[in-house]
């Protein structure tokens, strides 16, 4: 960026000065949020769509005539645990870089 100002960069950056001794004050930094909500993120939707699909998928398949239940209930809800694994941990690591922390 340039500009046709010369004496523009040496201005000094404007600061507040403190009322009871004309010091710098210390200016709180502005904080934000750098991850969403977890249920605004996509990978929540893709969350919830896999576990009813896998609920589906359970229910779905069954018993035919000469051959057993091969997704059995006990099996999708396997799934819906790792499932639930992986988005926890997708979570983690999206909260990981957030810059955001409690003021405790």
């Amino acid at each position: 960026m340039t500009t046709n100002n010369p004496t523009a960069a040496h201005r000094p950056a404007p600061t507040a000065n403190s009322a009871v001794d004309g010091q710098p004050a210390r200016v709180p930094a502005a904080r934000s949020n750098e991850t969403k909500a977890a249920f605004k993120t996509t990978e929540f939707i893709a969350y919830v769509v896999a576990v009813i699909g896998v609920l589906i998928a359970s229910f779905v398949v069954s018993t035919t005539n000469a051959h057993e239940d091969y997704f059995r209930a006990d099996r999708a809800w396997f799934f819906i645990v790792l499932l639930s694994i992986g988005y926890m941990v997708s979570r983690g690591l999206a909260k990981s870089g957030s810059r955001h922390h409690s003021e405790a």
